[in-house]
């Protein structure tokens, strides 16, 4: 009789759906948007490129990057909030994300609420670099030159709310000189700027500014931090230059949309750890300065709040 072989077949088939849905559902089975929320150029683009890249081999799935500039942050910041919760569109954060929170209150999306976070890269600190034009090696120079000057002197920042923004605020309101603030959409077009001498003053990260500081384009004058860089063992730092307390860091992370699940957030949780702590990205930490972290999401969380919280 065929009755029974033929319900055998059925019964298998049906038993199988679970298992082809399953399979079908694994993540990524499509490329993955990774948001910068600054122009192409600056230093947090090149590295969230290099990160792109490992996590495409990784996931076996193209990571795209999509710049997203302006408000500091914010107009990439808030695409990424507004996106589908599914793991395919993602927001590569700085400690941008953090200072724009505290110092713009109106901001289109909450930076808890809205956000899950799923891995932080590595922290370093920001160096305080002068145009040539200008003519100081110190921050004791800097503060004659700009007490000199009627009209005082200008820095610029990657956006208004960002990390170059809120150090420059801080080394004017310690330092009590008269300093105007220039915001672009990145820190490429600040650096353009800087390097042309339209701009006097950038409180720049490393990934940014290192080239041109290596090729002897721009001095440095202190780093922000409350240690010296090991890439610049010579240069002090603010606090020993006479602005005690001063430590100002940025950090590179990822973040996903809220509600994402968790599944899907403890994969890419792996992915960009893995793709931060493999060549070129580690080495480029390495040499830039910066201390690589590897923090499971809660873990992370629990940064990001601790920061919002200041």
């Amino acid at each position: 009789c065929l009755m029974p072989a033929l319900f055998k077949i059925l019964f298998a088939g049906a038993a199988a759906l679970p298992l082809a849905a399953l399979a079908q559902s694994a993540f990524p089975q499509r490329a993955i948007t990774l948001v910068v929320p600054f122009v192409a150029g600056g230093g947090t683009d090149s590295i969230a490129r290099d990160i792109a890249k490992n996590m495409a081999d990784r996931l076996g799935q193209p990571v795209i990057i999509e710049n997203k500039g302006g408000a500091g942050g914010a107009i990439g910041a808030d695409a990424v909030a507004k996106a589908k919760a599914d793991g395919y569109t993602l927001l590569f954060a700085t400690s941008t994300f953090a200072t724009n929170a505290a110092t713009e209150p109106k901001l289109p999306y909450d930076p808890i609420k809205d956000f899950a976070p799923v891995a932080m890269i590595g922290r370093g600190p920001l160096l305080v670099v002068a145009s040539q034009q200008l003519g100081v090696k110190t921050i004791a120079q800097l503060i004659a030159a700009a007490k000199a000057r009627p009209q005082g002197l200008n820095f610029c920042s990657a956006g208004n709310g960002s990390i170059n923004h809120l150090a420059g605020e801080m080394f004017r309101q310690k330092a009590g000189l008269d300093m105007t603030h220039v915001p672009f959409k990145g820190s490429g077009p600040a650096t353009v700027e800087l390097l042309a001498g339209r701009i006097d003053l950038f409180f720049s990260t490393v990934p940014t500014i290192f080239s041109h500081v290596r090729d002897g384009k721009l001095p440095v004058l202190a780093v922000t931090s409350a240690k010296r860089s090991r890439l610049f063992p010579d240069v002090p730092t603010l606090a020993e230059s006479g602005m005690p307390g001063f430590d100002v860091s940025t950090w590179w992370g990822v973040l996903a949309p809220a509600k994402t699940p968790a599944a899907i957030v403890d994969a890419l949780n792996q992915a960009v750890n893995d793709a931060a702590a493999a060549e070129p990205v580690s080495s480029r930490l390495v040499h830039e300065g910066a201390d690589a972290i590897r923090l499971t999401p809660a873990a992370f969380g629990t940064e990001l709040t601790k920061e919002l919280a200041l």
